[in-house]
């Protein structure tokens, strides 16, 4: 019988263990990032875990009910006494009897995952939708027997000339109680965009505490907010955390599938992500010192997958042709809708959705970079999980979708990890000695300075794209992406790896090597970004762009150079490329600052041009030639970074080897 399969996420490490084996002990085997400092008593509760049942195709196992073994007395006892969450369990007491996926969440992480979404500098017209007023109200009277939330809306239309107060049951509850502790005078917190105002929060009194904002990007793999302070439009505090949902699949057809094939599936994957967003909520209310309850208005933007998994709304459609949404506009609902812990009657605006596969964090992109106002062509690429493309100029702005994998994020990478500290996130290789150094998250020094002395935990995306680009630099490899031999290449940090070669990285403990399966998954991401550019250059008609702006947190890291060495993106000066941040959170903070910029989008998304990458034949040329490093069929001139590229010897071979079978019978 084979031993059981253990499966953890967010590291995607993975293998097989003795039964009864805990699952700290599996951590500790595997090299997963699991914390304890009790030694496995059962008192900290730093390796806590979640793990995972029912179908995961993804990862090519079904998890049973009893794949761990029961809740112990030790755990029930902790339980009682300190509480686990609901699932939870701890690493060092429960076993593994079976094939177990295991998600391991932020707070049980030894080396915390840096969640780098900050909020970008930027100047943003203040017009918020929330407005606060000062008012009297008349007392009751036995004369006049109409009720408090009508005398409070004669207030309003007196003293402030606002009409039509629109109220949920949230505020009508606290609203007597609230009206008597202020003895008739109250802080009316009114919220307004198009249509009647809404009371969010009345407080007695005059009230000149906070009132926050919360703007929301929600990735499939991360979860990043920016609290804003309405008065200023200052940024209070930013963080970010691992989407929960990680442990149904890192990839959205992987939660599609987990929703289809398991009875409730989608039911719970949206408490998981609900479960991460308050804790998000709480965690940025904290840093800024302001209660949960002052966040008076939310917006929200996310991928259409996430857009259905957060508001409760089955994925099944999504997971097939045609793709359809449920819906594409844009939704106002109230934090209470998706159980937030903000003021019960806060607003939430989440942003428009362009199509299919196209949502709301694209929409939030063009409205932070305005691709639509621009007078250059510009192509804006939101790097990660799944890559949102735009493409556009004043008159005309088209979109599609292209499905990169978690490959970028660390994931399917021999010694890959998240951007967590000790990770290497920058690669240089000398071109004559092919010696490397590398810089590390944590650390501002590189490995070959004498003070370095940060410890080395793994590779993260920015670093594996500047490893194999430098090492294509450094004529480690051809442009088939294959690691040549020792001999053939002059480095004795080649080594045999089975049928190919790896390269020695970093030769210490632990020993981090590039492999050719790492390039392969690099080559197949960054294949079909290129292919979701390039297809949608065809239909605008055009060879080149004027620019090229790198969004999202990964993208925000990457170098130009190297991206263009890798063949990432189509080729330009590097000097046209540039890094927007994170784009999609910048447009949640317009959409949450600026209520003006709410229609805005509303209208842009229904004038950009979505472009379907799974019917398109044209896609899977694009993808095969984009395999190459760089690309065999780029139709620009070479640049500055490409011309820069040496020809390995073993590479004329490679070339003609692919000649002949490309030659017709």
């Amino acid at each position: 019988m084979t031993d059981p399969l253990v499966i953890f996420t967010p590291s995607g490490k993975r293998g097989h263990v003795a039964p009864g084996t805990t699952v700290l002990e599996a951590a500790r085997q595997l090299g997963v990032d699991l914390d304890s400092v009790c030694g496995g008593r059962g008192i900290c509760s730093k390796c806590q875990i979640q793990p995972g049942t029912g179908a995961f195709p993804k990862h090519g196992i079904t998890v049973a009910q009893d794949a761990l073994s029961e809740v112990n007395a030790v755990e029930q006892r902790y339980d009682d006494k300190r509480g686990l969450k609901p699932g939870r369990r701890l690493g060092c007491q429960a076993r593994i009897q079976s094939d177990i996926l295991l998600d391991v969440p932020p707070e049980s992480q030894l080396h915390r995952q840096v969640i780098r979404k900050e909020a970008a500098q930027r100047d943003i017209h203040l017009d918020p939708a929330i407005r606060l007023v000062y008012v009297e109200v008349t007392q009751p009277d036995m004369h006049d027997p109409s009720g408090d939330l009508e005398r409070l809306r004669s207030a309003l239309r007196d003293q402030w000339q606002i009409e039509d107060l629109q109220t949920d049951l949230a505020s009508l509850k606290t609203l007597q109680t609230t009206l008597r502790k202020g003895n008739w005078s109250v802080t009316a917190a009114l919220h307004q965009t198009d249509g009647p105002p809404r009371l969010a929060a009345l407080w007695p009194g005059l009230y000149e505490g906070p009132v926050a904002g919360l703007a929301i990007d929600l990735g499939s793999t991360t979860i990043a907010g920016h609290l804003c302070d309405l008065r200023t439009g200052a940024v209070l505090a930013s963080s970010g955390l691992m989407n929960p949902q990680i442990r149904f699949g890192e990839d959205l057809m992987s939660r599609v599938s987990y929703a289809m094939m398991t009875e409730g599936g989608a039911e719970e994957m949206t408490r998981a992500v609900r479960d991460g967003l308050a804790d998000l909520i709480r965690t940025l209310a904290s840093e800024a010192g302001i209660p949960p309850e002052t966040i008076l208005d939310l917006t929200l933007v996310c991928n259409p997958v996430m857009h259905h998994l957060v508001l409760g709304i089955d994925p099944y459609e999504l997971g097939q042709a045609p793709f359809a949404l449920a819906t594409a506009d844009a939704l106002t609902l109230t934090a209470a809708n998706l159980d937030l812990p903000a003021a019960p009657s806060a607003g939430l605006y989440v942003l428009p959705c362009i199509a299919g596969h196209v949502g709301a964090d694209a929409a939030a992109v063009a409205l932070s970079e305005a691709p639509d106002r621009a007078e250059d062509l510009t192509l804006i690429v939101d790097v990660g999980t799944n890559a949102e493309i735009l493409l556009g100029h004043k008159g005309r702005v088209l979109a599609c979708s292209s499905p990169t994998g978690p490959a970028f994020e660390g994931a399917q990478i021999s010694a890959g990890q998240r951007a967590a500290p000790g990770a290497i996130e920058r690669v240089e290789i000398a071109p004559l000695t092919r010696i490397p150094r590398v810089r590390v998250i944590g650390s501002d020094l590189w490995s070959d300075d004498p003070a370095f002395d940060h410890p080395v935990t793994g590779i993260c995306g920015s670093g594996i794209i500047e490893a194999i680009a430098e090492m294509r630099r450094a004529g480690l490899l051809d442009a088939s992406g294959l690691i040549g031999s020792a001999a053939q290449t002059g480095s004795d940090r080649i080594l045999p790896d089975g049928r190919t070669h790896a390269y020695l990285l970093h030769d210490g403990e632990p020993r981090i090597t590039v492999t050719n399966a790492d390039i392969r998954a690099i080559q197949m991401a960054k294949a079909a970004l290129y292919a979701g550019a390039r297809l949608l250059m065809d239909k605008f008609g055009t060879d080149s762009v004027d620019r090229i702006v790198l969004a999202g947190a990964f993208g925000a890291h990457i170098s130009p150079d190297h991206a263009l060495i890798l063949g990432m993106i189509p080729d330009a000066d590097p000097a046209q490329v540039t890094s927007a941040g994170n784009a999609a959170g910048t447009g949640a903070r317009i959409a949450l600052l600026d209520k003006s910029s709410r229609p805005r989008i509303e209208k842009l998304v229904r004038q950009i041009e979505k472009i379907e990458t799974a019917i398109e034949p044209r896609f899977q040329e694009h993808f095969v030639a984009a395999s190459a490093i760089p690309n065999s069929a780029d139709p620009f001139p070479l640049t500055r970074a490409r011309a820069a590229l040496p020809e390995p010897s073993f590479q004329a071979g490679a070339d003609a080897s692919r000649r002949r079978r490309r030659r017709p019978a």
